[in-house]
């Protein structure tokens, strides 16, 4: 089956980030591919010059998160929207073969090739760049430094869903998606003494889960037994990030985050198939950061 492509692909951004920088720290939301919005986002911010000294992802999130420490325009877009259909990139016969959602292997190099991705800014340490991964022993979040580790496998594994997924093993411990434990990671940046901290988000700001049932409780204990810390943590997961949003209001009411989100509700699911509706997604994204330019740069204090 031939699925048509995005109507308005060639009409994306594109280009370089500029080499100016500034200091605060964005922190970007996973959620698969509604992680599209992000991408957006992130799109808009490098076009209007916002390059802030550090950035902090979780699945999607991170993922997206590459692309604006190379600081490449309109890359995560482009590969989202070309690639959703791409049997290599996503799908069941990843799945079969990879025991995962997406095929890392070839997004991190024949993507990487067909899109040429720039190694030299990603890695010249100009921007800190931390990606999120859930331990299973522990059941906590652990911050990785790109500079400090194999990078790429703590992005596979911050977004490796559970129940989908096979654990990812770093340095012998197995990981998962590091939104099991920390979905929003801006508190990371508060602790590492931000003072400005941009958080995009993936759904609008009423959003919140539901109460977790008792019958994912009780899937979440079976299936792993063997790390009962993380069962637990499963079993609370959707409180804990209605707690944690909770917590984000209340910071950006104070005036201490600036929160970028959708400003309508998100009709589009984790794995959405509907190209147009990702690509109207990405547009919502990019829009709702360009009006919110002028906000950002006086709360960042620059012109």
């Amino acid at each position: 089956m031939k699925h048509k492509a995005f109507s308005k692909i060639n009409e994306l951004p594109s280009g370089n980030a500029t080499d100016n920088f500034t200091d605060g720290c964005v922190v970007m939301e996973g959620g698969a591919f509604r992680g599209i919005y992000v991408a957006a986002a992130l799109d808009a911010l490098m076009e209007n010059g916002i390059n802030l000294r550090c950035a902090i992802g979780v699945s999607a999130g991170a993922l997206n998160g590459m692309n604006y420490i190379s600081g490449q325009i309109g890359r995560a877009g482009k590969i989202t929207l070309n690639h959703r259909f791409d049997k290599k990139y996503v799908g069941s016969r990843v799945l079969i073969k990879k025991r995962s959602i997406f095929g890392y292997d070839y997004a991190f190099n024949e993507l990487m090739k067909k899109y040429p991705f720039n190694h030299d800014r990603f890695e010249s340490g100009k921007q800190r760049f931390v990606v999120v991964a859930t331990n299973l022993k522990t059941a906590k979040a652990e911050y990785f430094e790109n500079g400090s580790c194999d990078i790429y496998k703590v992005l596979e594994a911050s977004s490796s869903l559970p129940y989908v997924s096979k654990p990812v093993m770093i340095n012998g411990t197995p990981y998962l998606d590091g939104g099991c434990a920390d979905k929003v990671p801006y508190q990371w940046a508060l602790d590492n003494g931000y003072e400005k901290i941009i958080v995009i988000k993936t759904q609008n700001s009423t959003y919140r889960k539901s109460k977790t049932s008792e019958r994912s409780k009780k899937l979440a204990q079976k299936v792993f037994h063997k790390f009962p810390e993380f069962a637990k943590l499963l079993g609370t997961n959707n409180e804990m990030y209605n707690e944690q949003l909770d917590k984000l209001d209340k910071l950006r009411d104070e005036g201490r985050v600036f929160v970028i989100t959708p400003t309508e509700p998100v009709d589009v699911s984790r794995f959405e198939d509907d190209i147009e509706k990702l690509g109207a997604l990405y547009y919502m994204g990019y829009n709702d950061t360009l009006k919110l330019i002028p906000d950002i740069k006086k709360y960042l204090g620059i012109n």
